[in-house]
C-alpha cells in the first residue's frame, strides 16, 4: 500500500509529468520500481489525473467555456455550427471516440501487461524518436482553425496509444499533430483540450477502486491528487511558454535515456519487470 510521503512524491511526480512528453504514467510506475515501491496501480494513475485535469479545466476555463457553449447553442441553432469553437467542440468529442472504445475493451490488459517496465522502457525510446522525427519534418504551419475531422482522428488514435504507460498521452498527440502539420502550441492545446473527457471519465471510473484490495487507500490518494493539481497547473503555464521557442529535443533526449535506463537495470536483474 502507498503510504502518505510515497502519496506526496508520486503526486509531485504526476504534476510534473503530466502535460510534458514523457509520460506521467510511465513515470509513476517506474519511480515507485526505482525507489522499491509498491507499483500504485492503474486506479491510483487514473485518480490523481483528476487533479492535472482540473489544472487543465481551470487553465483552459475561458476557452472551454466558450467551446460548451458554443457547442450547446449549435445543437439547436445550425446557423452556428460553423462557429469554430462549435467546431472544436464536435473535434474533441470525435478525438475522444478512439481512447474511450479501446480502453474499455484493454481494460484488463492495461492493468497487468501494459505496466511491465520492459515495455515501458521500449515505449519511452520508441515514442521519444517518434517525436523527434515529427519535430523535425514538421512544418509547424497550421493554426489549431484549421482542424479537420479526419486530423481530429488521427488525435484521437495518437491518444489511445497513451494507454501503455511510456508512450506519453501529450507526446503521443503532439508528434500526430506536428505530423499533420501544425504548430507547435497548436498541437500543444488541442492535445490538453482533447485529454479532458478521456481523463476525467477514466478519473471517475477508477475512484470506485480506490480503497479496495491492493489499491492505495482514500487519504494517500486525495494528498496525491490535490499536489498533482497545483504542480500540473504551474507546469502547463511554463510549457505552452518553452515551446513558443523551443523544439522537443531536451524532451527526446530524457525519454531515451530513461528508456534505456530502464531496459538495462530490467535486464541485468536489478529491477524486476513486473
Amino acid at each position: 500500500m502507498i503510504d502518505w510521503f510515497q502519496a506526496i512524491v508520486l503526486g509531485v511526480v504526476q504534476g510534473l509529468t503530466e502535460f510534458l512528453p514523457v509520460s506521467s504514467s510511465g513515470h509513476l510506475r517506474v519511480m515507485s520500481a526505482l525507489l522499491g515501491w509498491p507499483d500504485p496501480g492503474a486506479a491510483f494513475t487514473a485518480v490523481t489525473q483528476l487533479g492535472t485535469e482540473s489544472a487543465v479545466l481551470i487553465y483552459f476555463r475561458r476557452d472551454i467555456a466558450g467551446i460548451v457553449g458554443a457547442w450547446t447553442v449549435s445543437l439547436y441553432r445550425p446557423e452556428r455550427r460553423k462557429d469554430p469553437q462549435a467546431r472544436m467542440g464536435w473535434f474533441i468529442i470525435i478525438g475522444t471516440l478512439p481512447i474511450g472504445v479501446l480502453g474499455a475493451l484493454l481494460q484488463s490488459t492495461i492493468e497487468t501487461t501494459f505496466r511491465d517496465l520492459r515495455l515501458i522502457g521500449a515505449t519511452l525510446v520508441v515514442f521519444g524518436l517518434v517525436l523527434a522525427v515529427a519535430d523535425r519534418l514538421a512544418p509547424n504551419t497550421k493554426p489549431l482553425p484549421e482542424l479537420s475531422i479526419s486530423h481530429a482522428l488521427g488525435y484521437g488514435f495518437a491518444q489511445a496509444l497513451a494507454l501503455i504507460p511510456g508512450v506519453s498521452r501529450s507526446g503521443g498527440t503532439i508528434s500526430a499533430g506536428l505530423l499533420l502539420g501544425y504548430r507547435r502550441e497548436a498541437a500543444a492545446r488541442y492535445a490538453f483540450l482533447l485529454a479532458v473527457p478521456a481523463v476525467l471519465a477514466s478519473g471517475v471510473f477508477e475512484l470506485t477502486k480506490i480503497g479496495e484490495g491492493t489499491a492505495p487507500a482514500w487519504g494517500p490518494t486525495i494528498v496525491s491528487t490535490l499536489i498533482a493539481f497545483g504542480v500540473g497547473y504551474l507546469v502547463i503555464a511554463w510549457f505552452l511558454r518553452f515551446i513558443a521557442t523551443h523544439n522537443f529535443t531536451p524532451f527526446v533526449v530524457y525519454r531515451v535515456a530513461l528508456g534505456a535506463m530502464i531496459i538495462t537495470l530490467v535486464t541485468t536483474g536489478v529491477l524486476a519487470p513486473t
